[in-house]
C-alpha cells in the first residue's frame, strides 16, 4: 500500500512539473491541433509517460526497502521496458520515429522480459496448443507477438482525455487482486504500483488534457501491463490463460479490428492513421454536438464526455475477467459477447444508427 501511495505522488509532482515547464520544451508539445487523430484545442506536453516511468521506479525503490526480491524483480521489469518506452519517449521528442522502429523495440523488449523474468507464454488451456508452446521458438513468438500488440492496442485507444489511462487502472487492480488471491505479491505489488502511477498522472490528464501520454507513456503501459499478465499466467497454473485473453480483449481487439478495417476494406496500409477507430467514432457521433456553444473550453469538455463510454465498454469484459478468473468457459464466453457488441456497436454509429440513448443532445 505504501508503494502505491509513493508512485501517486510521484506521478502527480512529475506530471505538474512537465506541465509548468512546457514553455521550455517545446519539442515535447503536442502542438497540431488538426489531423484525424487530434481532439484537443491547444498546444499540451505529450511526455506524460515520462511520469509514470520514474513513479513506478519509485514505488520499485520502496518496494526493495521494504521486500528487496519484490523490489529488485520489479526492476528487472522495469528494465525490460526501456526500448518499448524509449523508442516511444524519442518519438514524442522528435516526432521522427516510424512505427514500424517502435514496434520493432516493443518487440526487443518482449524479448528482454522474456529471457530476463521468465515472462513466457508456455500456456493457452487449449489442449493441442499447449504442448506446441513448450517448444521455446513457438513460445517466444507467440510471446513477443502478443506483448507487443497490446502495447500498440493501449496506444490506438489513447485518443481521449482519461481513455488510455483509466482503462489501465482498471486492468492493473484486476491484475493485484487476481495476484492476490493466489498469493503472487511480486505481480500484486507491481500492479499497484503501476495503477498508483497511473493515477497520478490521470489528475492532469482528466479531464482537461493538461498533459498527454504520448507514445512513451501508451507503449509503456502497454508493455507492462502484457508483461504482468503474462507472468500472473506463467507463475500461477491456477489462473485460467483466458483470464488475460479477456481482460485485454478491448485492446487487443482493437488492434485486429483496425488492421482488417484497414487492410481489407479500405485498402490501405495499417500503420496509416485514420479517423474512424470506435473511440472516434463515439466522439463524432455521439458526442460532438453535445455542447451548443463551440470554441476551447467546448471542445475539451467533449473530449472528456467521450471517455466514459469506452471505460463502460471496457468494463463488461474487465469485471468478468476479475470476478471468473478460473473458469475457462465462462471467460471464452464472455469473449465471444465483447467481440459481438463490439462489432454490432461499430456497425451501428457506422450507419448513423446508434441506440438513442447513447446520444448526448445538444444543449439549446
Amino acid at each position: 500500500m505504501h508503494s502505491i501511495i509513493v508512485s501517486f505522488f510521484v506521478a502527480l509532482f512529475v506530471g505538474i512539473f512537465i506541465i509548468k515547464l512546457a514553455t521550455i520544451h517545446e519539442k515535447t508539445l503536442d502542438s497540431e491541433l488538426e489531423g484525424a487523430q487530434k481532439f484537443h484545442s491547444h498546444p499540451v506536453p505529450r511526455i506524460g509517460g515520462l511520469a509514470i516511468f520514474l513513479a513506478v521506479a519509485a514505488g520499485a525503490g520502496l518496494a526493495y526497502l521494504r521486500a528487496r526480491a519484490i523490489g529488485e524483480w520489479i526492476f528487472l521489469l522495469l528494465l525490460s521496458s526501456v526500448l518499448a518506452f524509449g523508442a516511444g519517449i524519442l518519438e514524442d521528442w522528435t516526432k521522427n520515429v516510424s512505427v514500424m522502429y517502435r514496434l520493432v523495440f516493443t518487440l526487443l523488449s518482449a524479448v528482454v522480459g522474456y529471457f530476463l523474468l521468465d515472462a513466457a507464454i508456455v500456456r493457452v488451456d487449449v489442449s493441442f496448443i499447449d504442448p506446441l508452446l513448450t517448444f521455446m521458438p513457438l513460445s517466444l513468438f507467440f510471446t513477443v507477438l502478443c506483448v507487443a500488440g497490446i502495447a500498440n492496442g493501449i496506444n490506438i485507444i489513447d485518443g481521449f482525455n482519461g481513455l488510455a489511462g483509466a482503462i489501465s487502472i482498471f486492468i492493473s487492480l484486476s491484475l493485484a487482486y487476481v495476484a492476490m488471491q493466489v498469493g503472487d505479491a511480486y505481480v500484486s505489488t507491481a500492479a499497484l504500483v503501476l495503477a498508483g502511477s497511473t493515477a497520478g498522472f490521470l489528475v492532469w490528464n482528466y479531464p482537461y488534457g493538461l498533459i498527454f501520454l504520448g507514445d512513451g507513456g501508451a507503449y509503456f503501459l502497454g508493455f507492462m501491463l502484457a508483461e504482468l499478465a503474462v507472468l500472473l499466467i506463467a507463475r500461477n497454473p491456477e489462473v485460467s490463460a483466458w483470464y488475460a485473453a479477456l481482460l485485454m480483449i478491448y485492446p487487443a481487439f482493437e488492434v485486429i479490428f483496425s488492421i482488417y478495417r484497414k487492410k481489407f476494406v479500405r485498402g490501405i496500409s495499417p500503420g496509416i492513421p485514420d479517423g474512424v477507430h470506435l473511440h472516434m467514432l463515439v466522439f463524432k457521433r455521439l458526442v460532438r454536438w453535445t455542447l451548443g456553444a463551440q470554441g476551447a473550453r467546448a471542445k475539451t469538455r467533449r473530449n472528456a464526455l467521450t471517455s466514459p463510454y469506452l471505460w463502460l465498454l471496457s468494463l463488461t469484459a474487465i469485471i468478468p475477467a476479475t470476478l471468473f478468473w478460473q473458469h475457462k468457459w465462462v471467460l471464452v464466453g464472455f469473449g465471444v459477447l465483447f467481440v459481438a457488441g463490439y462489432t454490432w456497436l461499430y456497425a451501428q454509429i457506422v450507419r448513423f444508427n446508434a441506440p438513442q440513448w447513447m446520444i448526448l443532445r445538444k444543449k439549446k
